[in-house]
């Protein structure tokens, strides 16, 4: 086994915000999870993934998320797209199929045009080139279903990879990528937690902690699967204070500083578990 993964799950704006609160809380108190041997980041937390591999410091990061958002129109994953996708999951038995009839409805969405969204991933991003660190970025072929994950190998720019990791059905268009089109790797899992099957120690940072059965675990359940086969797993999802900061539209840039503010101060709990698993020795464990 390598020694340590840190896996970064999905979550939107809200989740973005968050996990680099509880990112730098830990910091706070001596705890580098951007050392990692390897970054698993889906989503949001590929976006978090970039950050943290960019040489910036998490104060940096941290005090970014806590600026007033720029302008820009409200959007909201709304109730019609997130009960498209519980109903497709529901009414399928096969996950790549299941991928593939949500692919089919990406695809033919009405959303912004694909080169406008990646202006967005241009500005956000703090750089354009892979990090010398290995991060791993999830997305889903929009036709095909297959679950992909990129990374400094392959042919895929990070900012591409980074958006089609991002590119939530129904709402934001998939992203092109060779001949081939990329949609947000939260399809398969919110946090595909199940890539750091070869590490010894896991942290597990997911804004969202739900899956839908069996063709979408839980970030929940993939921790315990790691712990089952022998990895020592940290687990942190946010508290009660941190959901109600996060609040019920992900993507609300109006309450960043506010879901940042809560992961800081929720790292003050999580600390010693976390601080267990990434540093210290022993058997298979699961907090």
């Amino acid at each position: 086994m390598d020694r340590r993964a840190l896996v970064l799950g999905g979550g939107g704006v809200t989740g973005i915000a968050w996990e680099i609160g509880v990112i730098a809380g830990l910091a706070d108190r001596g705890i580098d999870l951007a050392a990692a041997d390897v970054i698993i980041g889906t989503s949001a937390g590929s976006v978090v993934g970039a950050d943290i591999t960019s040489g910036q410091e998490p104060e940096a990061l941290y005090q970014a998320q806590l600026a007033p958002p720029d302008p820009e129109p409200a959007t909201r994953i709304g109730w019609g797209v997130i009960g498209r996708l519980l109903w497709v999951m529901s009414t399928s038995r096969d996950p790549v199929r299941a991928r593939v009839r949500i692919g089919h409805w990406a695809l033919a969405a009405r959303t912004m045009p694909e080169s406008g969204r990646r202006r967005v991933f241009e500005a956000r991003l703090p750089v354009s080139e892979w990090p010398a660190k290995v991060l791993k970025v999830t997305a889903v072929d929009a036709r095909t279903g297959e679950f992909v994950v990129f990374d400094s190998a392959g042919d895929a720019g990070l900012v591409d990879a980074v958006g089609a990791s991002c590119a939530v059905p129904g709402v934001w268009p998939p992203v092109t990528i060779g001949n081939r089109r990329f949609m947000d790797g939260g399809v398969r899992s919110v946090a595909n937690a199940d890539l750091a099957a070869r590490y010894e120690r896991v942290v597990i940072v997911a804004p969202v902690a739900q899956g839908t059965g069996p063709l979408m675990p839980s970030p929940g359940r993939q921790a315990a699967a790691l712990a089952a086969a022998g990895a020592r797993v940290a687990l942190v999802r946010p508290d009660r204070a941190a959901m109600r900061a996060i609040g019920r539209n992900v993507l609300d840039v109006s309450r960043r500083a506010a879901a940042a503010t809560a992961g800081r101060a929720q790292a003050t709990a999580e600390a010693a578990a976390v601080r267990t698993v990434w540093q210290a020795e022993g058997g298979p464990t699961a907090s």
